[in-house]
């Protein structure tokens, strides 16, 4: 329906690969790229996660080992789909919204769901989810001044957090079970460290976006007072 005839376009009576039909084509396609396909498997591994972690009173070592498998290719694919979407130009609306959510999706349910077993503190799970909440809330605050980088210690964070929890998911005994408190106690240092060091980040991003706001604010008031008070008296002059 472009009034183009169809010998225009190429003669076969369909619409022209640039028409809208087209556009719509490539926006499908473009939501159905491997990145999003990784980051949608994450999700719909989280309910199994769940199922098998707590299968059987969640103490049967095997459920566990296939609750640890799916935990692991949940973290693997938020490596992964990430770098991908970055690399080759695939990051969607779809994906920014998703992504996050899919990763504080299975490490909620694995935290919660290890409290709730009592193999894990529940003070512990909710420092980790706080920060991970908090962070998020506060990155939406100043998004208006800016976005707050993901640095080397928020990358260090996040393994730390995978490591732990991943072995806290297994059945470990002896000095197994002794390692991973400790891990564990590296992963809440680095959550509380990280957390702290993204506030402080979100502090000064507003303080500089606040200044370049009222510097402008200024800069229009007087660009508004000089328009008002009339021409220079040297273009009085002229006149």
């Amino acid at each position: 329906m472009t009034g183009v005839p169809a010998s225009a376009a190429g003669g076969t009576g369909r619409p022209a690969p640039g028409g809208k039909l087209g556009a719509a084509a490539v926006n499908q396609a473009s939501l159905w790229n491997i990145a999003n396909i990784l980051t949608m498997i994450r999700l719909l591994l989280v309910p199994g996660f769940v199922m098998l972690l707590l299968a059987d009173g969640g103490y049967d070592p095997v459920m566990r080992a296939w609750a640890w498998a799916a935990f692991a290719v949940a973290m693997i694919t938020d490596v992964f789909d990430g770098h991908l979407a970055r690399t080759y130009n695939l990051v969607t609306d779809f994906g920014k919204i998703a992504d996050p959510i899919a990763d504080k999706a299975i490490m909620g349910a694995a935290l919660i769901c290890l409290s709730s077993l009592g193999d894990l503190p529940w003070w512990v799970t909710g420092v980790i989810l706080g920060r991970e909440l908090g962070i998020t809330l506060l990155r939406f605050v100043v998004i208006r001044y800016g976005v707050i980088p993901a640095s080397r210690g928020g990358k260090m964070k996040t393994l730390a957090q995978g490591t732990a929890v991943g072995m806290y998911v297994l059945a470990l005994t002896g000095p197994l079970a002794t390692f991973r408190f400790w891990v564990m106690a590296v992963a809440v240092v680095l959550t509380v460290v990280t957390g702290l060091d993204y506030v402080r980040q979100a502090v000064v991003l507003r303080r500089a976006g606040m200044a370049e706001a009222q510097a402008a604010a200024a800069l229009s008031q007087a660009a508004a007072g000089q328009a008002a008070s009339g021409p220079a008296p040297s273009e009085a002059a002229e006149k």
